[in-house]
């Protein structure tokens, strides 16, 4: 596995998909659940991720004394694997984070399908972003995930509708998020005022190809 050490104050593209590639995402639910994780698993408050299994995120609203261990960026869920780019802020916060996170789902998903063993791919894998200027081109590979070139329809309109990932936070600025913290952005990047407009520009992710869980620079299909 490609790791390296994760300090403080860096980013890292963030993934991982289901063993053989099977999909770990078969409802709405699903989907739902683990936007729910997203936000609830990343406090350092919490040592156990079984009460929030048994309660399936229902204490979502629950707004005490939140401390994150990482920022979270961006994110994407796809049917058989997710893309997240976070930001350490708590020393040991993103291993912590996505340890608790993969355990919690897996019990969740296997316990609804009556199955056992692993969910996903071993550990997480993770990619440290190295340069600054490559940072929006992450972020834009992540949203794109969902979209499929196709005549007659844009990536815009795919996106819209796409409600899970990020892409609509970046989009309409005015919204808020639990789950994100753009603010660690202010520093390193801009992101484009019609940040739709301007995927429908982004093809060319060459440059940030070893950064990239598809090793194939050309973007036709980002899964």
């Amino acid at each position: 596995m490609d790791r390296v050490p994760i300090e403080l104050e860096t980013f890292h593209h963030v993934y991982n998909r289901g063993t053989e590639k099977r999909d770990v995402f078969l409802s709405i639910k699903d989907y739902e659940l683990f936007l729910k994780y997203l936000y609830l698993l990343n406090d350092r408050e919490i040592e156990s991720p079984s009460r929030l299994i048994k309660s399936q995120g229902e204490d979502a609203e629950k707004d005490v004394d939140h401390a994150p261990l990482v920022a979270i960026v961006a994110y994407c869920l796809m049917p058989n694997h997710f893309h997240l780019l976070l930001y350490e802020i708590y020393e040991g916060g993103i291993s912590k984070f996505m340890q608790r996170l993969g355990t919690a789902y897996t019990m969740y998903f296997n316990e609804k399908n009556e199955r056992s063993g692993s969910l996903f791919q071993g550990c997480f894998k993770s990619k440290l972003i190295t340069d600054e200027e490559y940072l929006l081109n992450i972020i834009d590979y992540i949203h794109l995930n969902p979209c499929e070139i196709r005549r007659n329809i844009t990536r815009q309109e795919v996106l819209e509708k796409y409600k899970y990932s990020s892409a609509q936070y970046y989009q309409y600025m005015n919204r808020s998020s639990k789950i994100l913290n753009l603010k660690v952005l202010d520093e390193y990047t801009e992101i484009p005022k019609d940040y739709f407009g301007w995927l429908e520009d982004q093809d060319d992710f060459s440059a940030v190809t070893p950064l990239l869980i598809d090793q194939n620079p050309k973007y036709r299909y980002l899964g």
